[in-house]
């Protein structure tokens, strides 16, 4: 009872800060230099046709009425119509998530199941030439521009060597029936051979390129809490009791260190669904990131708003059900 009351008050939090979020969104959207009307119509546009695009995007009305209209159109799934494009927000926002999902949970598997992995193995051997390493490992990736890597892998892996393609998701020709919009299941899916290798060849280099930055973070991180929990009185009663070192570390620290690197992956996973912008485009990648720095070049302010608006969602989300995972792994947290 006490976890579902637990629940009800973290979905309660969400609406407060769901409303405030949107606040500051509009209003930063709003105060930044640029005139969407000029946008549209172009800087010879007559004074009646702009007046009349005025009203019609009821821009002429006072600021909170025009908050309260986009944000009770957007609470019912309108975000608006692009400048650029004239197609609905939301629906170009949808038509990209599929390919920022596939590499923000490529990226974020590959570096949160390695980087948990050297972690423990380097708090498990602390002050050895292992945890040295690691140690290393991490400011080295840390420190490594996305972008100077991406350019780098580009040139070594695409120019270089030859043995990946540079850009884009899929090979000119190639197409399948999409089914979830994610190329790599859907290609099991329907059985495809062909494209499955085509494109994962394509996703290798920005999702290695994303993990390496991440893997480092991770590997930080799950050692600095290790080395605390195996610090703990029931470890060392544990340990005094017989049991083998790496029972104590996987079956009984290895639980309780997870808590901050839960933490982590969950933010990682919803800065990345909002778009890894460096990373999409370094590799012409057709994601969210691309779109909204394709959409600021363009001053399209309902296409920005509309992203904004929608990675504050994937956040809130997201640290909604890191709590959630927070309540299972240590049931204290629930009162």
């Amino acid at each position: 009872m006490a976890f579902y009351r637990y629940i009800i008050k973290r979905l309660l939090i969400v609406i407060p800060t769901l409303i405030g979020a949107s606040i500051v969104v509009f209003l930063l959207i709003h105060i930044i230099p640029g005139d969407p009307v000029t946008v549209m119509l172009g800087e010879r546009a007559t004074e009646a046709a702009r007046l009349a695009l005025i009203e019609k995007m009821g821009l002429d009305q006072p600021m909170h009425i025009q908050f309260i209209n986009w944000f009770t159109a957007a609470m019912k799934g309108d975000f608006g119509t692009s400048i650029r494009t004239n197609t609905a927000v939301l629906d170009e926002i949808l038509t990209r998530l599929a390919a920022t999902m596939e590499l923000a949970i490529g990226s974020v598997f590959i570096a949160a199941s390695a980087g948990i992995l050297i972690g423990v193995t380097a708090a498990r051997y602390r002050n050895t030439i292992i945890d040295q390493m690691a140690i290393g490992f991490s400011l080295l990736g840390v420190s490594i521009p996305i972008f100077w890597l991406g350019m780098m892998m580009i040139f070594l892996f695409a120019v270089v060597l030859g043995w990946l393609p540079v850009s884009g998701r899929l090979s000119l020709g190639l197409s399948v029936n999409e089914v979830t919009g994610l190329y790599l299941i859907d290609a099991i899916l329907t059985r495809n051979l062909k494209f499955f290798i085509d494109a994962l060849r394509h996703l290798a280099m920005p999702v290695l390129a994303l993990a390496t930055v991440y893997l480092a973070l991770f590997v930080r991180v799950t050692r600095s809490s290790m080395l605390e929990v195996l610090g703990e009185d029931y470890v060392r009663t544990a340990r005094a009791k017989g049991l083998k070192m790496n029972i104590v570390v996987f079956k009984h620290a290895l639980k309780n260190a997870l808590i901050p690197v839960v933490t982590v992956i969950g933010l990682s996973v919803a800065q990345l669904l909002g778009g890894a912008v460096l990373t999409e485009t370094v590799f012409s990648w057709p994601g969210i990131g691309r779109l909204l720095i394709t959409s600021i070049g363009f001053r399209d302010y309902p296409m920005i708003q509309g992203i904004v608006l929608f990675v504050v969602l994937v956040f809130i989300v997201i640290n909604l059900v890191v709590d959630l995972i927070y309540a299972y792994l240590d049931p204290r947290i629930r009162y």
